[in-house]
């Protein structure tokens, strides 16, 4: 239910940009329950129909080595059930895990002594069956034994089909680096149903097949980060660029973390981040907040409150003193890509850095015309600000011409930006993109979910109202402003650059005509999301993944981009590959 950390940059790009509004504010009520939760009403009655989730404040920043990936994994398992829900005899059910969990703990111990045994050059890699330890491996069978007596009691995916049998659509959740947010849409008179089946995972949940979901992601893991183009060469990268912040790990997690992680830990992570307080509902579609506040209480009401609140994340992020540079050959179209540290979100400098994101970017922005239509060192470009709760992130990149050098196309990159330093973006290029924003804007209030998203992310980065307040503030960005972050964040030794040269024999271009059409960031994106959706083996999720997409496809209508129509395509090739074995 979420992809690997660059492509879910992406995403978010594509689907969760900040909801800039003008002159038209979101006119969401906030509530507070009696243990503490927070619930968020924007009451919109022109469809038959609710859009609701709910956002947990926790995502990989609040992690620790050890337990990388984490919130990721909890995501995944906030779908296994309850007592009532996922299964056929839940005494026999409960049984069964606590067997499993003391076969595990067994296993946990040989796991310490192979470790030791790595250290000492014993064994070279523990992920390899055939280097494990004979009592590991009889406990192994042990626990397979246990597995499959699970599978005769539990009940795949119900959570998922009583939903969909009662009208829902578009079920999905995502971690990112700063919030879980778990979302739905279903009918307007099913409300109800939407408190009690959304209440009872947080009050009852049973993480059923821990392990086997902990393995899922593991190989969720292989499949977007080692087994594509840059998967490896961007964690490595990013772990260049955040020296000392929790950012420098991945979403999904380190590999022998992964493989780590207990149940005992899960249940511990769970009782410190999803307790009431630190839990926001959200409802955006044709309810009267009255009622449906009454509801809340009623169901949301249930969960215990919380002692205190979760750790706040105290680790900054070192000031840079030296750029920093990463070189590697990769199965890929030769790139640079660039990153300067910028302020966290809310922060003043944020909106004259997203405006001068977009003077930049887009086909009518700077280094396109340079770039590309110009000078012909590029296929593409691309420009973003990034921010996130605690630190933030400013990136500017190209893809390549043959025969010329990512170095050629680093140096055009920063003559634009001593441009932006010296000379002032006349003023009808900074309205035009100021009114670009405001169209996007209003182009956002168009259905309930995008609304949704926007509300769960803004809350999920600290605070919910800067969907109304990042407008007027994007609108009195001036000149001089773009001037004045230009040169306190573009500096050579805030900068980390990433240049990728095509490795030798691995050959160009696009061998997939699915692709043609698609910019450079796009493709990737696509060839990355193709890679794992073709190594996948598992129907159901694939079934859920397409399901999801062609709600989000349906919601965006003609604005949706070109990259999720591939995507669909590759998806329903596979699930036809699959159904016709």
């Amino acid at each position: 239910m979420v992809c690997s950390d660059r492509i879910m940059r992406i995403l978010l790009g594509l689907f969760l940009v900040p909801l800039w509004l003008g002159a038209q504010q979101v006119a969401v009520k906030e509530h507070q329950l009696s243990n503490g939760m927070k619930v968020l009403l924007l009451e919109r009655n022109d469809a038959p129909s609710i859009s609701g989730g709910w956002v947990a404040r926790v995502g990989s920043v609040d992690e620790r080595p050890g337990i990388t990936g984490m919130a990721h994994l909890f995501e995944h398992m906030m779908f296994k059930g309850t007592p009532t829900i996922g299964t056929k005899d839940y005494e026999k059910d409960i049984e069964i895990i606590a067997a499993q969990e003391k076969v595990r703990d067994a296993m946990r111990s040989e796991e310490r002594r192979m470790r030791e045994m790595w250290r000492r050059g014993e064994i070279t890699d523990l992920q390899d069956p055939d280097q494990k330890t004979a009592e590991w491996k009889q406990l192994n069978e042990e626990f397979k034994k246990l597995v499959e007596d699970h599978r005769k009691v539990i009940v795949k995916n119900e959570f998922d089909r009583i939903y969909t049998a009662n009208g829902g659509s578009g079920m999905n959740a995502y971690t990112s680096y700063d919030h879980t947010a778990y979302f739905i849409t279903v009918p307007a008179n099913k409300l109800e149903l939407f408190m009690w089946m959304e209440s009872e995972r947080l009050l009852r949940p049973v993480l059923r097949e821990f392990y086997a979901e902990r393995d899922v992601v593991f190989e969720e893991r292989r499949m977007r980060t080692e087994s594509t183009p840059l998967g490896k060469f961007f964690e490595s990268f990013n772990s260049l660029f955040w020296e000392s912040h929790p950012y420098s790990w991945p979403i999904i997690g380190w590999p022998s973390d992964i493989t780590a992680i207990s149940k005992k830990q899960a249940d511990a992570f769970y009782g410190t981040y999803y307790m009431p307080q630190n839990l926001t509902l959200v409802l955006v579609g044709n309810f009267k907040s009255k009622p449906a506040l009454a509801l809340a209480e009623k169901y949301f009401g249930r969960l215990k409150k919380g002692e205190g609140l979760p750790p706040d994340v105290v680790t900054l992020e070192q000031p840079q003193k030296a750029e920093k540079r990463f070189y590697a050959e990769a199965e890929t179209n030769p790139n640079v890509d660039i990153y300067w540290h910028t302020p966290a979100f809310g922060h003043k400098d944020t909106y004259p850095l997203s405006v001068l994101a977009q003077v930049l970017s887009t086909r009518t922005g700077r280094l396109h015309k340079e770039l590309v239509l110009g000078k012909k060192l590029a296929t593409d470009t691309w420009a973003w600000q990034g921010a996130r709760k605690y630190a933030g992130e400013f990136n500017m990149g190209a893809e390549i011409t043959e025969g010329n050098t990512p170095e050629m196309a680093e140096q055009e990159i920063y003559r634009l930006i001593e441009q932006i330093k010296t000379e002032p973006v006349p003023a009808k290029e900074l309205q035009k993109v100021k009114n670009n924003f405001a169209a996007a804007e209003y182009r956002r209030l168009s259905s309930n979910h995008p609304i949704l998203m926007q509300i769960m992310r803004s809350e999920g980065l600290g605070n919910w109202r800067e969907i109304n307040e990042a407008g007027p503030k994007i609108q009195a960005v001036t000149p001089a402003d773009l001037q004045r972050v230009a040169k306190k964040y573009f500096t050579k030794e805030n900068r980390a650059v990433a240049v990728y040269t095509r490795k030798p024999g691995t050959g160009g271009g696009d061998e997939d005509p699915l692709l043609a059409g698609l910019d450079a960031q796009s493709k990737a994106m696509a060839r990355k999301m193709s890679s794992s959706i073709k190594a996948n083996k598992n129907l159901e999720e694939l079934k859920k993944q397409l399901a999801g997409l062609e709600a989000q496809l349906e919601q965006a209508g003609a604005k949706a981009p070109p990259v999720m129509k591939v995507i669909r395509t590759v998806l329903r090739n596979r699930i036809a590959e699959l159904e016709k074995k």
